[in-house]
């Protein structure tokens, strides 16, 4: 319903409307498999389902009902579930066909025709009117935790052949890091340099910028575990030692591909997820609360967890139902979660210093080298 919280995801290109196309994949249905796909203006409003809102239009999964600019859905197509593909598409429609043709010569509209399509055939279509030449960007939303869903065909947009321009860009320098210690970074590619004999040679990488509500997820891929693998992937507070691994002291969170342990804080892990290899990519990102500000920079950045703590009510976006939010005079509760190849492993609560918290990417053993993303949601 439209009382829970809901996380939109709204891509960057439009829709092209001469035969424009894309599809996902559901992974999971979490807790009510309330997933839409649809249209919808690039500022539509993140905490409303595609389709909810003047202006879109989506397929929703959970009942197989189709929502255009209203919170009143209407029957559709069959409902979908883990495993199958939803897709939508725009084509030109003849314009006499569901409008005065003088009238919208006067007027600044378009005529479209929108088509849903599960599992590649197609559900149905609806007309639709692009108002002052507004441009209709994909958008998918959820509701419900758990809920995943894997893009299999994109935009032809996104898939362009790249400019003389793009192909000159590195995405990824030496810019993107605070803290660099026995590691060596060229473009995304980070490799170990240090010693590697014992536990006082880790080397680190530390990312510029905390995660925040717009980048709240980043990645790597292990290029080669080199001796032991003893690679990390976390998150610290801004002066987290640099000589220490991701999760070894107060102030971090870290998955570790040797042995598949979750440190939190100390230096002896727990069970958490499967060991990580030569080719595998892990990620970590954080669920904010749904009023959480970014800090501004030098915030404080002192212990974080031994600390008097108080509730006050709200929610997760994206998640079902209300959620407490915990704040503290150090910092605020919030969910730290880990995939592996593009799979969730698992989550846990922690308290994120007011400073907020900092990518980082551990090393310890001679030849690892990883391939870093920090922005692997925004392309």
């Amino acid at each position: 319903g439209q009382g829970q919280k809901v996380g939109c995801f709204i891509m960057s290109s439009p829709l092209s409307e001469d035969g424009g196309y894309f599809e996902v994949e559901i992974i999971s249905t979490g807790v009510s498999g309330e997933i839409a796909i649809g249209l919808a203006p690039y500022e539509y409003d993140l905490e409303s389902m595609p389709g909810w809102k003047y202006g879109s239009i989506a397929y929703h999964a959970d009942s197989g009902d189709l929502f255009k600019c209203s919170g009143s859905g209407s029957r559709f197509g069959p409902r979908c579930r883990v495993g199958d593909r939803m897709g939508c598409g725009v084509r030109p429609n003849d314009q006499e066909n569901y409008f005065n043709t003088d009238l919208l010569m006067s007027l600044p509209i378009t005529s479209l025709e929108v088509y849903f399509t599960k599992n590649g055939e197609e559900v149905g279509w609806v007309g639709m009117f692009k108002y002052n030449a507004g441009q209709l960007h994909p958008v998918i939303g959820m509701t419900s935790s758990g809920e995943s869903v894997r893009l299999t065909t994109l935009p032809e947009e996104v898939w362009r052949p790249p400019s003389t321009d793009d192909l000159m860009h590195v995405d990824g320098t030496e810019e993107d890091w605070l803290k660099m210690h026995d590691v060596k970074i060229t473009g995304q590619v980070i490799e170990y340099n240090g010693n590697g004999v014992d536990i006082h040679d880790v080397g680190l990488a530390q990312a510029r910028h905390p995660l925040n509500t717009t980048n709240h997820y980043f990645e790597i891929e292990i290029l080669e575990p080199g001796q032991h693998c003893y690679i990390a992937i976390g998150l610290t507070h801004k002066n987290y030692p640099l000589h220490r691994h991701p999760g070894w002291n107060m102030g971090s969170i870290a998955y570790h591909a040797d042995d598949g342990k979750i440190f939190l804080g100390k230096g002896q892990g727990t069970l958490f997820g499967p060991r990580s290899y030569r080719g595998d990519v892990i990620g970590c990102g954080v669920e904010f609360p749904w009023d959480y500000t970014t800090p501004s920079d030098g915030e404080d950045e002192q212990r974080w967890f031994d600390v008097p703590l108080r509730r006050r009510g709200g929610m997760h976006r994206g998640l079902q139902g209300k959620s407490p939010v915990i704040y503290g005079p150090k910092g605020m509760m919030v969910k730290v979660f880990f995939t592996r190849n593009g799979v969730r492993v698992g989550f846990k609560e922690v308290m994120m210093p007011r400073g907020g918290f900092y990518p980082a990417i551990g090393m310890l053993s001679a030849d690892e080298k990883v391939r870093v993303d920090l922005r692997p949601m925004t392309g």
